[in-house]
């Protein structure tokens, strides 16, 4: 028998770990491009260039994102909680009086914002109840100045200065 595990108190513990938030994009054929808020995003290796998400395996935007040639990630500013929210939902007018910008690669991204990655597909593996994405970092941009969004705790903060 087993131990009992409460996956709600796991969540709220995981909740004690800020993250970054990033909007993972890609085009789709014929409709907006897909777009959804992570705070899973992490570096994986410098050589080659790897990044990695990890997305639910319920996201309505899974299967196009999974098929899209490219996509993109924007690290969000501390002042873009807003946009995060936009895109965390599951479905709706995403992109109401917003238009993507495009990266060299095609693919949409939003701007400005503090970094950009354009990727092309490099692996996905499983992860429970999440796919892992890794991309291939194909072109960067990073801005001069800005402080990140961070989510902690159930919610939107900013590094309000730097650590000793």
């Amino acid at each position: 028998m087993g131990l009992a595990f409460d996956q709600r108190a796991f969540r709220n513990a995981l909740g004690h770990f800020p993250t970054g938030v990033v909007v993972v994009t890609a085009e789709t054929e014929g409709r907006d491009p897909i777009a959804m808020t992570v705070s899973s995003f992490n570096a994986v290796s410098l050589d080659p260039p790897l990044v990695l998400f990890s997305v639910g395996r319920t996201a309505p935007s899974l299967p196009a994102l999974l098929a899209a040639r490219n996509f993109g990630i924007s690290v969000l500013r501390h002042d873009q909680s807003d946009l995060s929210s936009r895109f965390a939902g599951g479905r709706g007018e995403k992109w109401a009086v917003l238009a993507p910008v495009l990266g060299e690669t095609g693919c949409p991204l939003i701007g400005p914002c503090l970094a950009t990655f354009e990727c092309a597909p490099f692996a996905v593996h499983e992860g429970g109840d999440h796919l892992i994405v890794v991309g291939h970092v194909l072109r960067f941009e990073i801005a001069e100045e800005g402080e990140p969004l961070v989510f902690f705790r159930g919610g939107y903060h900013a590094i309000a200065g730097r650590a000793a």
